[in-house]
């Protein structure tokens, strides 16, 4: 009993003296690879959100705009709606400042068109700005939940700011539809739409 209670004794001091701290140091030269999305990765992302967005959950009626009280003419835009939209654009937190401006201001210029008769819009006829298409896709149909399959294509990033062009890839006839995004506090935002150039209304 006395030699097998030796033995496990010195065993124990064994693995004692043998113990060796861990190297710090050591750890912290060896490549450690933390995964950070892409560029590409976020912006895929930020369109395929911001779509369901707008398909699903924003006010749809842009620049809504009022009849005079024969009913045969519009002349004014309805501020209520326009003033609703503008302030769900800023809390989809989805657009930079730059687009939600210019947004306003489109819708704002509409407004003083009309009032002033500037433009003479008659109820029953296609308005005398825009181009008879859904300005968020440049469409005037388009499949069902095509956010989800949305791609990038032709994607420059350069200094904070990355233009590219989205399709869609369940029908063949697709738009080929430009955006531009800036990046704000480090997070990607949709600065400017072909739908919302401001030379399709002016």
């Amino acid at each position: 009993m006395k030699f097998s209670k030796l033995l496990f004794l010195s065993f124990i001091c064994m693995l004692l003296v043998s113990f060796k701290p861990i190297n710090t140091k050591t750890l912290s030269n060896r490549n450690t690879s933390i995964y950070f999305l892409s560029d590409k990765q976020q912006l895929e992302t930020l369109m395929r959100k911001a779509y369901e967005w707008i398909e699903t959950k924003k006010t749809q009626t842009d620049f809504d705009v009022v009849e005079n009280k024969k009913g045969d003419k519009y002349v004014g835009l309805n501020l209520k709606s326009h003033n609703k939209i503008v302030e769900e654009l800023k809390k989809s937190n989805f657009f930079a400042q730059q687009f939600i401006d210019n947004y306003n201001k489109i819708g704002l210029k509409i407004g003083d068109n009309l009032k002033t008769n500037k433009w003479e819009y008659f109820v029953g006829e296609l308005p005398p700005y825009g181009n008879d298409s859904n300005p968020w896709c440049d469409c005037q149909d388009n499949p069902d939940a095509f956010w989800k399959t949305m791609k990038l294509n032709n994607l420059k990033v350069e200094n904070n700011k990355a233009t590219f062009y989205w399709t869609w890839t369940e029908w063949k006839e697709t738009p080929k539809y430009k955006v531009t995004a800036v990046k704000e506090n480090g997070v990607w935002k949709i600065a400017y739409l072909q739908g919302f150039d401001s030379k399709t209304y002016f």
